[in-house]
């Protein structure tokens, strides 16, 4: 889902979470959302660096861990293990591209659904579930791709 916001949105998103709107916070939380990538902290980082050159890498890392905490953000790895942080938080699936790196929003109420009904089947002893994400490997195949391997 694509999302823009602006600073001032921004801004008011951090307060409604009880969380300081510090300058830093605004500009690293509206770049994660605006960027719509699921950039890695590094990524926000060069992003943010030229206009904000005394935002730190590290304050990067902090403020990308305190949105997470605070439900703002959620961090989704990547098939080689890198963190990256995904700034729409509505519930939602992700299809990772393994020949582009590419993490791609995967919204599909039918399948959220049917992912509740089978766990809630299995009853699952000692066990609470809270959310239930899926992550599907695959990779982009161009339209003459497609069309071979439809035969």
């Amino acid at each position: 889902m694509v999302q823009k916001i602006s600073f001032e949105e921004a801004r008011e998103r951090l307060m409604k979470r009880n969380l300081k709107a510090t300058p830093q916070r605004v500009v690293i939380y509206e770049a994660l959302v605006n960027m719509n990538n699921h950039p890695t902290a590094e990524m926000i980082y060069e992003h943010i660096h030229s206009n904000n050159p005394s935002i730190s890498l590290a304050t990067v890392y902090k403020t990308l861990d305190t949105f997470v905490d605070s439900k703002l953000a959620d961090k989704v790895l990547s098939d080689h293990g890198v963190t990256r942080y995904d700034g729409y938080t509505d519930t939602h699936n992700h299809l990772y591209c393994t020949n582009t790196e590419e993490l791609i929003d995967y919204e599909d109420e039918e399948l959220v659904k049917m992912l509740e009904q089978y766990f809630e089947s299995k009853r699952i002893s000692n066990f609470k579930i809270h959310d239930i994400r899926l992550q599907v490997l695959g990779e982009k195949i161009d339209v003459r791709q497609q069309v071979e391997l439809s035969k």
